[in-house]
C-alpha cells in the first residue's frame, strides 16, 4: 500500500507512553520503521496532519521512543477496519436502541478506544450512558491519565483497574482503586440494560473472550460487541 511520512515532534515522543491517534479513523493501528525515504503523501493537504502514537517501550524500540524533533519514519496504512459503530449501535437494527455503551481496554489497547471516545461517534451527549473499564498491570503502565477528567466531563465514567497493585512503581505511586482484571470489574458491576447496551473491546485475547462471553450471556446482542479487527 501507499505510505505516508510523518514528522515526529519531540514533545510527543519519549520514554513514557504517548498517545496513538491518527485523526481520521477512530480505531486503527499502524506500523512504523526508521530511515524512511522522502515520498509524496498519498493524499496531500494544505495543512500538515497531526499524528499521535501510543508506543509501548521495549528493549528493542529505543530508536522510536528516543527519537528527536525532526526525525522521520515510514508509516503504513492503518491496520484494522475500525469499530463499526454506526452500523451496529445506531438505529433499530436489533429492535432495541443503544442507551448504554461499555468500553473495555487493556494496556496499549486504550489507543483506539481513546480515539472512539474523542471522535464523538459514540454519541454520548444524546443521553447514553458510557463506562470505560481500563486494565493495566501497575499505575505506571496507565497512559492518558491526564485525559480521564476530560472523558468524564464528556460523559464517560472511567473505571481503571490494576492487576498488580503491590508491584513497585518507579513513580512511587500507591494504588488505592479497583484491583484485579477488567473482566472481574464487569462481573462485579453487571450490565444494567443488556438489550440496550453495546460494547467496544480492544486488548489481550483473554480479556476480550471473557468480556464477550459475559456480555452475551447477560443478554447483550452479539452483533453489538465490537472489535476493531
Amino acid at each position: 500500500g501507499r505510505r505516508r511520512q510523518a514528522d515526529l515532534p519531540g514533545d510527543r515522543l519519549g520514554p513514557e507512553r504517548r498517545g496513538a491517534q491518527a485523526r481520521p479513523p477512530p480505531a486503527g493501528r499502524g506500523k512504523k520503521k526508521a530511515d524512511a525515504e522522502a515520498e509524496e503523501p498519498a493524499f496531500p493537504s494544505a495543512e500538515p496532519a497531526t499524528w499521535e502514537f501510543l508506543i509501548k517501550r521495549t528493549d528493542g524500540n529505543g530508536w522510536i521512543t528516543d527519537a528527536q524533533a525532526g526525525s522521520t519514519v515510514d508509516v503504513s496504512q492503518v491496520m484494522g477496519g475500525g469499530f463499526p459503530m454506526r452500523e451496529n449501535l445506531e438505529g433499530f437494527k436489533y429492535d432495541f436502541p443503544t442507551q448504554n455503551v461499555l468500553l473495555f481496554a487493556t494496556g496499549s489497547g486504550i489507543a483506539p478506544i481513546k480515539s472512539a471516545i474523542e471522535s464523538g461517534q459514540l454519541n454520548i451527549s444524546g443521553g447514553r450512558t458510557c463506562t470505560l473499564y481500563y486494565g493495566v498491570r501497575t499505575p505506571d503502565d496507565m497512559p492518558y491519565v491526564a485525559r480521564f477528567g476530560d472523558w468524564e466531563d464528556a460523559g464517560v465514567q472511567v473505571v481503571p483497574v490494576v492487576s498488580r497493585p503491590d508491584a513497585p512503581c518507579e513513580s512511587g505511586a500507591v494504588w488505592k482503586g479497583r484491583t484485579g482484571y477488567v473482566q472481574n470489574a464487569l462481573e462485579e458491576d453487571g450490565v444494567a440494560i443488556p438489550r440496550n447496551s453495546g460494547a467496544l473491546l480492544c486488548g489481550v485475547k483473554g480479556m476480550a473472550e471473557s468480556v464477550t462471553s459475559m456480555l452475551t450471556q447477560s443478554g447483550v446482542f452479539e452483533g453489538r460487541v465490537l472489535t476493531n479487527f
